[in-house]
Order: C-alpha cells, then structure tokens, then sequence
C-alpha cells in the first residue's frame, strides 16, 4: 500500500513555483518552513510562518525623479563630513561629481533585494560561468556563504548577472531605488542612523564595529536600512559595481533611461555606489557615488543584479 505524502511535503509542492518563468522570477530562497536568515526573522518580528518563498528581486515601477545633489545638497554632505574623526580634510570637491541635479525618467525594473552573496556566486562559479574568487590571496575571512560576494572586478559581476539571465543595474537605477521617487537622502529616510547600515568612519581606523561588525557583516543584517520598496544594504557593506562609466559631472539636461557616458567619453573608471563598511554617513546617501578601476578587486567591492521589467 502507498503511504501518503508527508503534510509538509503536499504543502511544499503546492507553494513552490511550478513553472520554469515563475521559478526563474522567483530564484534561490531561503526554505519556507523556517530556515531563514536572522535579519529575515528580525523583519517577520522572530515569527516563522509556512509561506511561498518571496521573489529575489523587486519591481521598481516606471517614473520620474530627481537624480544628484544641489549646491546646498554638496554643503549638506561637507557638513556631515566635518563630523568625521578626520573633519579637516573634508572638502567640498568630494561631492561635486554628484551635480547637476537633473530629472530621469525610468522604465520599470526589476533590482535584487539584496547583494549577491558569496553562495549565489559558488554556484556559478561550479557551473564554469564565472572565475572564481581569489579568496586565498589574503582575503579567506571575507568567504563566508551568507556575506555579499566581494574581491570581484566589474566584468565578474557582469559575468555573474549574465548568469542569470540579467545584468548589472544602472546608476540611475540604482539611485532611484535608494532614494525612492521623492528623494529621500538615505535609503531608509532623510536622518542619518548609525544602525542602519554597516557603516565605517574618516579617520585613521576606518572600521566602526559600533554597528555590530568591524568589516563585512552578513547580507539583509540592517533591517532598519530597509526601503519602503522592501531594499537591503543598498548604503553600507560593500559598494556595489553598476554599469555605468564613470564622469565627474552629470549633464543637466532630462534623460529618460540614462546609461552613462558613452565608451571614451569617461575617465575610463566604473561608478561603484552605495557606500561600505568603511564609508562614513556622507557616503551612505542615495545621492554618493564614487569610481573604481574596473579592474579592481577589493573587499569593499560587491554588487547586485537588475533587469528590465516587462512592458
């Protein structure tokens, strides 16, 4: 006589996505029965429920907003940079590649709710479509499953995003996530708090382990970095890479689906957003932004994917 399935597994097989699209949307997730993160469990309020796994990626709808800073945003983020144990170097010429303020207009996409971990990357790297990381180069205590991948150049998380099926976001995606359509000045709102994000200092330790982690921390660790959109770690942890080349001025025309400048027109850098786990409140804003060797692999350095949404 057959034996009926277990209650849980009849459960499972009715909440999973049974589709190749819908299992592709939805991609690695944590188990339903209640395996999840510790940040995960922060944000359901430590409650475990049996639940369709939530999709990796969130659908930011088409819009407008503002993208940059104005003078008096530059001075606001000096000010805030004085506060640093190092105040004295600061100068306004570090922020004012983030000018001209100027209105974007988006097409709707899709952006991971998280940076991609170093057990995402693994399996791509199985698979033979990404180059494997060089952790054992000094840098074996960043390969850790849960920590977002990092110590990767531009054209690996490029390789990685390919992998499946998607791509490195844009800057202009990338900000508009961070600040949302009303431009708030961090991702979770317009106050600075320190136990919003792995975050670091100016100064001559850059490490602040007052957030709870001197370095990398694992990723979704901040719940209280959360976007309205439901976004984690999109200031602090590591920088991300986006696909944009680098220049140290926006044009202050309109722009509907911006995507850098062209090839030869930048420096010749990769825009890297978002801030790490050594950057101090002035570069956690939605609005910072920095260049980096596309070449460069650093503990500081990580990334997410994005793809465009259906129309």
């Amino acid at each position: 006589m057959k034996h009926a399935a277990p209650l849980a597994v009849l459960a499972l097989a009715t909440l999973w996505p049974r589709t190749r699209a819908e299992a592709r949307d939805a991609g690695p997730t944590p188990d339903p029965f209640g395996t999840l993160p510790p940040a995960e469990r922060a944000l359901a309020g430590g409650v475990v429920v049996l639940r369709q796994p939530a999709s990796t990626m969130i659908r930011v709808p088409a819009g407008r907003f503002q993208m940059g800073s104005t003078p008096e945003d530059v001075l606001d983020a000096l000010t805030d940079c004085a506060r640093e144990p190092l105040g004295s170097r600061c100068k306004e010429e570090m922020f004012s590649d983030e000018m001209a303020r100027h209105e974007v207009t988006l097409s709707s996409f899709w952006l991971d709710r998280m940076e991609v971990t170093v057990r995402d990357y693994a399996r791509c790297v199985a698979l033979r479509r990404c180059r494997a990381v060089p952790f054992s180069r000094g840098g074996k205590r960043f390969d850790a499953p849960t920590f977002p991948v990092s110590l990767v150049r531009h054209a690996d998380a490029r390789a990685y995003c390919r992998f499946r099926g998607a791509r490195l976001p844009t800057e202009a995606e990338f900000e508009r996530a961070a600040r949302g359509p009303r431009g708030r000045r961090y991702p979770w709102g317009d106050l600075y708090n320190t136990r919003a994000a792995n975050h670091g200092r100016l100064g001559l330790d850059t490490t602040d382990a007052r957030d709870g982690f001197a370095e990398l921390a694992p990723v979704g660790s901040f719940p209280a970095g959360r976007t309205g959109e439901g976004f984690l770690d999109l200031a602090g942890n590591v920088a991300e890479w986006v696909s944009d080349r680098y220049a140290p001025m926006y044009p202050r025309d309109p722009a509907i689906d911006p995507k850098g400048p062209a090839l030869g027109a930048g420096t010749g850098g990769q825009v890297v957003r978002g801030g790490h786990f050594s950057s101090g409140a002035a570069w956690l804003r939605g609005a910072s932004r920095a260049s980096a060797d596309p070449e460069s692999r650093a503990p500081t350095l990580g990334f997410r994917c994005a793809r465009a949404a259906a129309r």
